[in-house]
């Protein structure tokens, strides 16, 4: 059992909740107003906790980042003493919107938040994945009619085997991971983004991912 904290109440980190505390772990949502989390979020699902922000890192073993991307790296870089030693796994895009609120283009054009995060945050291990699909694939990769692809970037091997487990809680296949490399090769999964826009203009919040076809 592992005790997850996931940093973000919207519908990115609630997508996550529930299986996770179906497999077994305890999960504590961190949320700069936990007592409004706890309320939207009532009968989410068993063994979950909500707490602050900085008690969340603090007190879990493995952080997802769940927050607005455009904000996360001041957000997170504020916890630096909290995430020593830990587990970040980034599913987050940083992106400048379009009018319709849609992304429009990257906050880190030549970089990506992940790096920036590792950067930061150099006691902690960063790990990138789940940014190229709607939320609710995330934690239900079946509901799509062709497998989707989960691509993984982070420095170390150990930890990346670590988080691959965790995606395995999700409903994710071994065979569907795709580890690309170390954190620089989050680049190339945030760049996907920029094409999320347009396939919601024409169709709408229909499930799906940008994956790898073989």
């Amino acid at each position: 059992m592992t005790n997850i904290g996931i940093l973000g109440a919207g519908r990115v980190g609630t997508n996550l909740v529930g299986k996770r505390s179906a497999a077994g772990h305890d999960v504590t949502i961190g949320s700069r107003n936990p007592e409004d989390a706890a309320a939207r979020t009532s009968g989410l699902a068993p063994r979950i906790a909500f707490a602050d922000v900085r008690t969340t890192a603090r007190t879990t073993d493995i952080m997802i980042n769940a927050t607005p991307g455009d904000s996360s790296l001041e957000r997170l870089t504020d916890l630096r003493a909290e995430l020593a030693g830990k587990i970040l796994i980034d599913v987050s895009n940083a992106t400048d919107d379009d009018a319709d609120g849609l992304p429009g283009g990257l906050c880190y054009p030549d970089s990506s938040l992940s790096e920036k995060l590792q950067a930061a945050l150099p006691d902690t291990h960063v790990v990138k994945t789940l940014n190229t699909m709607l939320f609710m694939v995330m934690a239900a990769p079946e509901i799509l009619s062709t497998p989707p692809t989960a691509y993984l970037s982070g420095d170390d091997e150990h930890v990346k085997k670590t988080v691959t487990g965790l995606l395995g809680d999700l409903g994710w296949q071994p065979e569907r991971i795709e580890d690309l490399g170390d954190i620089t090769t989050a680049r190339a999964t945030e760049a996907m983004i920029l094409i999320v826009p347009h396939i919601l203009r024409r169709n709408g919040f229909t499930p799906f991912a940008v994956s790898l076809a073989r």
